[in-house]
């Protein structure tokens, strides 16, 4: 779900470094963004637009591929690994969604003391390299191994410093340029979807898997190219994971919820193409369903980036995840073509 997803990330990137203990028992922020609250943030500028690019770029070639997963799922059901149920094959999918949030709790860490850009070039190779050695996967445990924990750690390791940097360029209008990043993810889940299922039927599986492999080496190259942090690194105390920041109530209750929220929010990208099809809607439409949800899901990523500038990222994050939770368990009830069309647009 894309409000959501880009107000926490404004939310992240404001809190996202480790917190100490003070005297009066609240946090004291150490983050680079904290420290530099004296400094004038651009707020714009060729730089800073530049860098919001390629973080762009990022964001659709690690969300945006991975959003495009329902497409995959279903191809998989009907021909490479038909003999494994669809619970199993949906756990590649799943393992993806998973990872690509895991290696935060290292990466953020990373980031602080100025590794961005050795984490990007290596997490990028890897996308790339497990992008082109999918379309040489035959058996289940080649898709789980590349697709699913590959490509999801390697999309963690390139996701997580591309938010992050955003808060060295933007202040005042932070929330929309993390709206406009979250924007990429919408790009990428539209296009991948549309491209993978046309290109099978017209070059097969493994050639659109290389297509998708060089469409990644372009936009990856971008990114790496652009993407730049403004403010020195800092060695922040607390450790690696700085346990002692889960003392402070607030902080441990946001991270618990997003946590939650991320269990279930791509439930629908996931099984709406294969629901559809269960349900009598043409193959040949279903998979567009994926697409519709990401391109619709533009409007509330950078809407609610919008509304994070001016109301607040929790303001902005508690209502959408509330319909994003109804629709999911109206979802079941959508039987023809239009009412799971409506489902897709709303959700996205």
């Amino acid at each position: 779900m894309s409000s959501p997803e880009a107000a926490n990330e404004g939310a992240t990137a404001q809190i996202s470094a480790p917190l100490d203990d003070t005297k009066e028992g609240k946090p004291g922020f150490e983050t680079n963004v904290v420290a530099a609250e004296a400094d004038d943030f651009p707020d714009g500028g060729l730089r800073a637009w530049l860098v919001l690019s390629g973080a762009m770029c990022i964001t659709f070639s690690t969300f945006g591929y991975v959003n495009a997963w329902g497409v995959f799922q279903a191809y998989y059901q009907e021909t490479l690994l038909k003999d494994s149920s669809t619970s199993s094959i949906a756990w590649i999918g799943s393992i993806q969604y998973a990872l690509i949030f895991l290696p935060g709790l290292v990466v953020g860490r990373l980031f602080d003391l100025g590794y961005l850009r050795s984490m990007l070039w290596i997490a990028s190779a890897f996308l790339v390299a497990a992008t082109f050695l999918i379309a040489q996967c035959t058996k289940y445990w080649h898709f789980l191994l590349c697709q699913g924990i590959v490509i999801g750690l390697a999309s963690g390791i390139c996701f997580s410093p591309s938010t992050a940097v955003i808060a060295h360029w933007f202040k005042r209008r932070r929330g929309v340029a993390l709206g406009l990043l979250a924007v990429g993810s919408s790009v990428g889940g539209t296009l991948f979807p549309i491209v993978a299922r046309l290109l099978i039927t017209r070059v097969g599986f493994q050639w659109t898997m290389r297509i998708i492999g060089f469409i990644l080496v372009c936009s990856l190259s971008f990114a790496n190219l652009t993407i730049q942090r403004r403010l020195p690194p800092t060695n922040v105390s607390g450790g690696l994971f700085n346990l002692k920041a889960f003392r402070y109530a607030p902080f441990t209750i946001y991270c618990l919820s997003g946590f939650t929220i991320y269990l279930g929010l791509y439930t629908v990208l996931t099984y709406i193409d294969v629901a559809a099809t269960a349900a009598g809607v043409s193959p040949d439409f279903s998979f567009y369903l994926v697409a519709i949800a990401n391109a619709s899901s533009g409007f509330g990523r950078f809407a609610s980036g919008y509304v994070a500038d001016s109301h607040g990222p929790i303001n902005a994050m508690i209502p959408t995840t509330a319909i994003a939770g109804i629709l999911t368990y109206a979802w079941p009830f959508a039987q023809d073509k239009s009412s799971l069309i409506a489902i897709a647009v709303l959700y996205g």
